[in-house]
């Protein structure tokens, strides 16, 4: 089970940290970050592999957002800097689990998650 916190209402040029805790051991687990705006898709805005931390950003949140996990504390967090209004969405934590040999890969489309968190609702205004 996936938990997200930490989201809310900023200004633009704000920032928010969003946290996500898993019920049980992180471990053998790729994740990331998804966003679902009304009537629009919904995108990956930052991915992480299982071990060492490898990284994806797709260009709408490079430089902006950093995604990390702490495996001993089954937490991932989404650091979220100089927000846009744009980026207003909901947030989703999604997990899933990978074998060994891709210990390393990062997952960035919806379709390879099983797990999802209820999401947490970011608005940032203008």
């Amino acid at each position: 089970q996936l938990v997200e916190s930490g989201g809310g209402l900023v200004q633009a040029g704000g920032s928010l940290r969003l946290s996500c805790a898993a019920s049980g051991p992180a471990n053998s687990y790729a994740m990331a970050w998804f966003r679902q705006a009304p009537e629009k898709e919904r995108e990956c805005v930052a991915a992480i592999s299982w071990v060492r931390g490898s990284t994806y950003y797709p260009d709408s949140t490079k430089g902006r957002f950093t995604i990390s996990r702490d495996n001993a504390k089954d937490t991932l967090w989404l650091q979220m800097n100089s927000l846009k209004p744009e980026d207003t969405a909901v947030y989703y934590c999604a997990a899933k689990v990978v074998p060994l040999k891709d210990y390393d890969r990062t997952y960035n489309h919806q379709e390879e998650y099983v797990n999802w968190g209820q999401g947490t609702q970011v608005t940032v205004s203008s």
